[in-house]
């Protein structure tokens, strides 16, 4: 594959490329993500933290990525080489090198997420079956989340299906999120309306939205929605490289991060207006992680009208978002690949992947080796790998380069404000976000 990115190795519309952009943001993190680290943080005053850390690093982290990708043409580990190499040739090679870090860290996002978008798949044709409303849904969660290839057909159906899209590269990846993106929104607009009728769901909607200041005050709340964040944007040195790799010259790329990151916190609320309202109104934990899915929503649809019909749409949602997400994570890793080794093809490489991928994933599909395979990509892969983005982004690359990517079809200059916001703020989040995490690991 060249480097040159021409046809379907580019995005068609700014349009195409924000749905495909968000349909890679908006994943687990959203669906039980947020609800669970709002639920569990203060309510409100952790939607307050997170929305100063969206606006922050969807301005300045996530166009800086989109930029770099769209100037080295290529996926995360030429995208590190160039930003190294702009500062001083020799330094090329050792950007090469690290940027087999997040690279990495894209892979096992993947096999991980694959794994839960197995147990979608299932509980969504439960759903379709019915017999997801009459069952115990915290023994049927156990009778696959506790026993080794229990889920396997469907996981085989994840990872191969979702390879399939990407045999066209940019082009079917903005095609099928035309379709995904716009059904996820819809489905989730559906189930917030059917939600509001419940006794009880107004409980939920005055913990989302009033603060407690108080909760301000404490530094972890701060620090658990900067994480959110970042996870939230797939803003993790890697991922969203490859997708501002199939920019067209004349995109803003700062508007389109903008854009990018409106819908990717409207899908988050979104969530969250399902989600807690529904947890309040049945008197369920709303901190429950994957239960939140499996066992507590099933309960909350088996009690009430057309909960069959609610479930389908649900679990149909759950896929799409899973699928989209799944999509820029499979895609960055065999961008890069392409690239470092050009006598592969495409089919090879989705051949590959697909093989890694099942190899891997099929002994996590247990809930107790997926958490504990979580836990090491989301403490020690993910923030390493942010880290190591903002950095080569805003410290080593020179600024002209990164500036003048930047600016390329803006309608006007963004200024020192941006590079300095980039380089004084967010880099110093990274830098703190990388470290909490270690050092919790280190005291728990």
């Amino acid at each position: 594959m060249s480097t040159n990115r021409t046809g379907k190795h580019q995005f068609t519309s700014s349009w195409g490329f924000v749905l495909s952009a968000v349909g890679s943001a908006v994943g687990m993190a959203n669906v039980w993500g947020f609800p669970a680290k709002l639920g569990s943080n203060g309510g409100g005053a952790f939607l307050i933290a997170y929305l100063f850390f969206i606006l922050l690093f969807g301005t300045v982290g996530l166009s800086a990525e989109y930029a770099v990708g769209r100037r080295a043409r290529t996926g995360t580990l030429g995208s590190y080489q160039m930003a190294w190499a702009s500062r001083d040739k020799k330094l090329g090679g050792i950007g090469g090198l690290l940027g087999w870090l997040p690279l990495a860290g894209s892979m096992c996002i993947a096999i991980g997420y694959a794994v839960i978008i197995s147990y979608v798949l299932k509980a969504f044709l439960a759903s379709v079956s019915g017999s997801l409303m009459t069952l115990d849904t915290a023994v049927w969660f156990d009778s696959f989340s506790l026993n080794n290839y229990s889920v396997v057909p469907f996981h085989i159906i994840v990872v191969v299906g979702t390879l399939l899209t990407l045999l066209l590269g940019a082009k079917s990846i903005e095609k099928s999120n035309k379709i995904m993106m716009p059904v996820f929104f819809l489905i989730f607009v559906v189930l917030a309306i059917r939600v509001a009728f419940l006794p009880g769901a107004a409980e939920g909607y005055r913990y989302m939205f009033t603060p407690r200041w108080e909760d301000l005050r404490n530094p972890m709340v701060w620090i658990w929605a900067m994480g959110q964040a970042f996870f939230s944007l797939s803003i993790t040195g890697s991922g969203m490289i490859v997708y501002g790799a199939y920019l067209q010259p004349e995109e803003d790329v700062v508007a389109l991060a903008k854009r990018t990151a409106l819908f990717d916190t409207i899908a988050a609320l979104a969530a969250s207006l399902v989600i807690i309202p529904a947890c309040f109104a049945y008197g369920l934990d709303v901190g429950a992680g994957p239960a939140l899915l499996f066992v507590t929503l099933p309960r909350i649809l088996q009690d009430i009208p057309l909960g069959r019909l609610f479930a389908v749409i649900l679990y149909t949602a759950m896929v799409f978002a899973g699928v989209s997400s799944l999509q820029n994570m499979f895609e960055a890793v065999g961008e890069s690949l392409l690239h470092r080794f050009s006598r592969l093809n495409r089919q090879i490489v989705l051949v590959l992947l697909c093989a890694i991928c099942l190899g891997v994933g099929l002994h996590m599909e247990p809930i107790f080796r997926w958490g504990p395979w979580m836990d090491i990509v989301s403490i020690y892969i993910i923030p390493i790998g942010a880290t190591l983005g903002a950095v080569s982004w805003f410290w080593i690359m020179r600024r002209e380069a990164l500036m003048e990517e930047i600016d390329r079809g803006a309608k006007r200059s963004h200024g020192g404000l941006w590079y300095s916001m980039g380089r004084y703020v967010y880099v110093p989040c990274a830098v703190i976000l990388c470290a909490v995490a270690l050092l919790l690991k280190v005291a728990f």
